[in-house]
């Protein structure tokens, strides 16, 4: 079966601000994504090796072996970032009806990807627009290196289905999609009836939501050909006031 590809539309860099103020989303192109960051395309590259070694995800409710994450918090503060001691990830029920109130500890990112300069410069850059979108702040930013693959025959990027983080941006940034069809983005707005659907097809693309106005998903994925594919993003949600906690 043939599986229709959208592809974005992609934001302008002096419109960013803009579009995530009056539609919810932004979508940068791998090119601009480098002057974003103020970047190289190597410093991005040299990163992918990384995914090659993340560990299973254990926490799945639904019994897939499809997935493997690591995960870190920080915080940025202007042109600050810090590390936090490592901590578990939460969400409850109310965002994540599937893994909600759970307190689920991961595999920390590795050290050797935190120190490269690239890391930094990518936080730093995305908590500028935050604070350009709403006001100047520190953020409590998690970090969510992600490899979802076709082992169980289907991989599952959302298996809790179209949601909201609890935070207030989210950034999706695509590392790699290989040997896989299916993958389409969605984006539905809070209070409204549009929506949004594309395919991320390229490396280095980067979405970033304004998680209080958007709700969002990606749809399974498949191999495109034998021997299986995988599809691996960098996630990055931007929270004011804290992390996201049991309360």
């Amino acid at each position: 079966m043939t599986i229709p590809v959208f592809p974005p539309t992609y934001t302008k860099l002096d419109l960013i601000v803009h579009h995530l103020r009056t539609e919810g989303y932004s979508v940068l192109a791998p090119t601009d994504l480098l002057a974003f960051g103020q970047c190289e395309l190597a410093e991005l590259e040299a990163l992918k090796t990384s995914w090659n070694e993340l560990p299973p995800d254990h926490f799945l409710k639904d019994g897939g072996h499809y997935r493997r994450r690591r995960h870190s918090s920080f915080v940025v503060d202007g042109t600050a970032m810090a590390q936090v001691p490592h901590r578990a990830h939460y969400q409850p029920l109310a965002y994540n009806a599937l893994h909600g109130g759970m307190h689920r500890l991961f595999e920390p990112i590795s050290a050797e990807d935190i120190k490269q300069p690239v890391w930094s410069r990518l936080l730093l850059a995305i908590s500028k627009i935050c604070s350009q979108v709403k006001t100047a702040q520190p953020w409590y930013v998690e970090a969510h290196q992600f490899r979802i693959d076709t082992t169980d025959g289907i991989g599952r990027p959302t298996p809790e289905g179209a949601h909201r983080d609890g935070v207030d941006f989210v950034a999706i940034l695509l590392v790699d999609r290989v040997n896989i069809k299916g993958g389409e983005s969605r984006l539905f707005e809070m209070a409204g009836v549009n929506g949004k659907r594309f395919t991320l097809l390229e490396s280095w693309t980067l979405i970033i939501l304004d998680d209080q106005r958007v709700i969002h998903e990606t749809t399974p994925i498949q191999p495109a050909a034998e021997g299986g594919g995988h599809r691996d993003t960098l996630v990055l949600t931007y929270r004011s006031g804290g992390f996201l906690e049991e309360r």
